[in-house]
């Protein structure tokens, strides 16, 4: 716990996801997100782990209704990992489970245009550039676009 927290505590990480990811960080924060994801069924997010220390996550929103076969996937890293191809291999392995145990035929992502390294992680995994969402989002008190991204299952 205290490894995620003191990864997740940088205004580098929070500036390039929702508004739901604290900033700063606490250790309440984490041991909330500890809490809530292990009552969570079914199991959707993850630690990202390196060396036996949590120092990311990534995880899915399945979608409902006519969208269940779809879901929106995201992750963080911390900075000191940044550009070592974790991100990418912890995306990998979760999309495949994502579409494995939950029959998806189609996992989206929405980075913030500003985050281009993300986008990187999200092509080098085989997702594709669906659309640019202009003025889709605001963070950070700026009204900012969106890059729809999405990994498509051929078919089931």
């Amino acid at each position: 716990m205290v490894s995620l927290v003191a990864q997740a505590n940088n205004r580098n990480i929070w500036i390039n996801l929702r508004d739901r990811f604290p900033h700063p960080y606490t250790k309440s924060d984490g041991q909330t997100f500890i809490r809530e994801s292990r009552k969570m069924q079914p199991e959707t997010n993850f630690a990202i782990a390196v060396e036996g220390l949590a120092v990311g996550g990534a995880g899915f929103l399945l979608q409902s209704d006519v969208d269940r076969v779809s879901a929106e996937i995201g992750y963080w890293l911390g900075e000191p990992y940044w550009g070592r191809g974790i991100a990418t291999e912890a995306l990998v392995a979760l999309t495949r489970h994502a579409i494995d145990t939950h029959g998806l035929t189609r996992i989206f992502a929405l980075p913030f245009a500003h985050n281009p390294a993300s986008c990187r992680v999200l092509e080098k995994t085989g997702y594709v550039l669906e659309a640019r969402l202009r003025r889709s989002a605001i963070k950070d008190g700026r009204i900012v676009d969106q890059m729809q991204y999405a990994y498509i299952v051929a078919s089931r």
